[in-house]
């Protein structure tokens, strides 16, 4: 037994949790965030909990600590796309959140789009294009996105509108290769799942396109919950986002993000991406689903942890 770890009141030893945060990808402050959320959280639920800023020396940082659990709280790539997981796994310490693949194949969203297709999930038309011809012209007809595959938190995101007079003039720390993809109109919709449940739907107004700022920014989005939408449209998001959670293979917590036309009925539902590494901070949205259903930040939190294993 570590000699950190300690009993709740019930005798119960908890393990000793090592939070991981910050990282190398551009959603560290993101993730900063997260994780110090998380660590009040599990040390509120009587955990020994210690903070790891997970850098290039990780898995010497682990060795040396040499936690029973690793609450993983990292956004982005690296952290969300199996290559944390993979070092894990290689180190053979529990961890909370999807594995190798899962963690790889939704943090890619071509790749991630297939399995969608294949569950028979609808999804918007995308290709995958070197950054020269993305600017050199139209690639498909405006309105369209143009992102990077391999990202999240809206990280990077331009959206092209049918008036434009021509390509987008992307920015140079902008990745090579980019995902073209059809723009969804309609609202915003998400639904997070936790093991094999799907919580409820949330609705995400924002002044303008839900951006970066608008996910992390106090006041940047309003948050309706549940989701005053049909009742068809609102059962179809929790059963997509159930099928979606079991065919990517995610564990723990995920978050599937939507988009419904509501002129369309339940024909502008689209599916665009299914997220891992769901935010834990004060303005996110799996917190509030996990309240709203009656499952305290804390309690989500120590669940996870318990949740916690390799070969996953």
């Amino acid at each position: 037994m570590n000699e950190a770890q300690v009993a709740d009141s019930s005798g119960r030893t908890l393990p000793t949790v090592a939070v991981l945060m910050g990282g190398l990808s551009a959603e560290r402050e993101v993730s900063l965030s997260s994780g110090k959320e998380c660590v009040t959280a599990l040390r509120d639920e009587g955990f020994t909990v210690i903070e790891v800023d997970a850098g290039l020396d990780l898995a010497e940082r682990l060795a040396e600590i040499k936690p029973d659990i690793v609450f993983n709280a990292l956004h982005g790539r690296w952290g969300e796309d199996g290559c944390v997981q993979g070092i894990l796994e290689w180190m053979r310490l529990p961890y909370t959140h999807s594995g190798v693949l899962a963690s790889a194949l939704a943090m890619d969203k071509q790749r991630s789009k297939d399995v969608f297709r294949a569950a028979g999930i609808p999804v918007m038309e995308s290709i995958i294009a070197p950054k020269s011809e993305i600017m050199a012209a139209h690639l498909m007809d405006p309105p369209y996105v143009v992102k990077p595959n391999n990202e999240g938190s809206s990280v990077g995101v331009y959206i092209v509108q049918e008036a434009a007079n021509g390509p987008p003039a992307l920015s140079e720390d902008m990745p090579e290769s980019l995902m073209v993809e059809t723009y969804a109109p309609g609202r915003e919709l998400t639904v997070t799942v936790m093991g094999d449940r799907a919580l409820t739907v949330t609705e995400i107004f924002t002044d303008g396109w839900y951006d970066y700022h608008a996910k992390y920014s106090v006041g940047g989005s309003r948050h309706e919950m549940p989701a005053d939408v049909p009742q068809e449209v609102f059962d179809a998001c929790m059963e997509q986002a159930l099928i979606a959670h079991n065919a990517l293979g995610c564990r723990g917590v995920s978050r599937a993000d939507f988009r419904w036309d509501d002129r369309r009925g339940l024909d502008g539902l689209i599916m665009l991406e299914v997220n891992t590494q769901p935010g834990m901070t004060p303005t996110s949205l799996s917190p509030e689903q996990g309240e709203h259903c009656g499952i305290s930040f804390g309690k989500m939190c120590a669940w996870m942890v318990e949740d916690a294993s390799c070969d996953r």
